[in-house]
């Protein structure tokens, strides 16, 4: 879930930061009352009763980030390396197979509407984004709470329970990472997947459930496995990650290896690679920096090593069998959604850049591919925030999961 922003303007208050730390904790309480938080300062300004600060303030069980499972292992039966794409294609025409909904859209958005806002949001929007209580001023983010992509996922899994009511329901991951919904998942008694030692244990699916695919996806080999298992799948992936799954399979058809921006335990992430054919996982542009200074030979900044080295570095992060040496001749880059679209944006021109530079520019096409993959909700979100900062306001809350 990309997180939500407010500022709130307050007077001096008694007890220094603690002070207004409490106060601030308090009403984001207000704002997300189902929501718990944890808060910290991150920053301040100035001195005494004068003194300014940024407060970011969190889902407490979505601070230390979502700790994601290895992807299913490939059935026995199944060699290491399929046509991910027409398998998707056989499996989306399937009559087991729904990514559409069951007819109750508008009941289950308005039930969503009653269980996720709370009187003061709605408050805020009513009043253009800015309302007063008492001395307390709160201006409300222009773009905030679910994107597009999370609110279709979610509404997608609540008609899945009402048109399944006997049924079982299991879903491969979280819906979103939200733990207000995911509760709300498991109050429906929607169950996850259980993890054990080596994975995900699907034996626990029998032919009469229902499985949910969550926002993020699945690892085509979890898709082959319940499709072997011949049970009705609920896929509720953002449209906007299947576009990626889409770009590594054209990467991996023209033997192109994927940067994949992103991380390699988010499940996001796991899904899109097992889509890709070679690829390596890139976390930020220092990573792609260092990737390209190795084609380079350390031309560009000097931060590679040994090919050793380089497959030390990115051991979580690589396809099978992957060879710096050979892999990183032809490039396609691909994104995790949820990261900033600049920084995507970033990462692709320094790895055309780095082609240009190893192979020349009329060369460059041969060694580069790029696909607009890039989703702009989040980097909406960072930017309604960064106009909040342009304003005189005391604090910051930055609530979300």
């Amino acid at each position: 879930m990309a997180s939500s922003s407010c500022s709130l303007r307050f007077p001096a208050v008694g007890g220094g930061l603690n002070g207004s730390l409490n106060q601030a904790v308090a009403a984001s309480r207000l704002l997300l009352p189902s929501t718990s938080v944890r808060a910290s300062w991150i920053g301040h300004q100035g001195g005494g009763e004068g003194r300014r600060g940024i407060l970011v303030v969190r889902s407490c069980d979505s601070v230390a980030g979502a700790v994601v499972p290895p992807a299913a292992p490939l059935p026995s039966d199944q060699s290491e390396y399929f046509d991910s794409k027409s398998f998707r294609k056989t499996l989306t025409r399937s009559d087991n197979y729904n990514r559409s909904g069951f007819g109750y859209k508008k009941e289950m958005l308005q039930q969503m509407e009653e269980e996720y806002t709370s009187d003061m949001m709605q408050t805020l929007k009513e009043d253009k984004f800015e309302h007063t209580w008492g001395n307390v001023t709160v201006k409300l983010a222009q773009s905030y709470g679910f994107c597009w992509g999370v609110e279709r996922a979610v509404q997608i899994a609540y008609e899945a329970r009402k048109q399944f009511p006997e049924h079982n329901l299991w879903i491969t991951n979280e819906i979103i990472h939200n733990p207000t919904v995911n509760n709300r998942m498991a109050e429906m008694k929607v169950q996850m997947i259980p993890l054990e030692e080596n994975g995900k244990d699907f034996s626990v699916v029998q032919p009469n459930d229902v499985v949910i695919l969550p926002a993020f996806g699945a690892a085509v080999q979890e898709m082959q496995i319940l499709n072997d298992k011949n049970v009705q799948v609920v896929d509720t992936t953002c449209p906007w990650v299947s576009k990626v799954w889409n770009t590594v399979e054209k990467h991996k058809k023209s033997t192109y290896t994927s940067v994949i921006h992103g991380k390699y335990a988010h499940e996001e992430t796991v899904a899109t690679a097992s889509f890709a054919g070679q690829y390596v996982i890139v976390k930020n542009m220092k990573e792609a920096a260092y990737v390209c200074d190795y084609i380079l030979g350390g031309k560009l900044d000097g931060s590679s090593g040994t090919k050793e080295e380089f497959l030390e570095k990115f051991k979580f992060a690589i396809s099978k069998g992957f060879d710096p040496d050979k892999d990183l001749v032809k490039l396609g880059i691909a994104n995790q959604t949820t990261m900033l679209k600049g920084e995507t944006e970033e990462i692709g021109k320094l790895l055309e850049r780095t082609m240009i530079q190893k192979y020349g520019v009329e060369n460059s096409t041969e060694h580069f591919m790029s696909f607009n993959t890039i989703c702009d909700a989040t980097q909406e979100r960072q930017d309604a925030m960064y106009n909040l900062v342009k304003q005189e306001v005391d604090l910051i809350l930055v609530v979300g999961g």
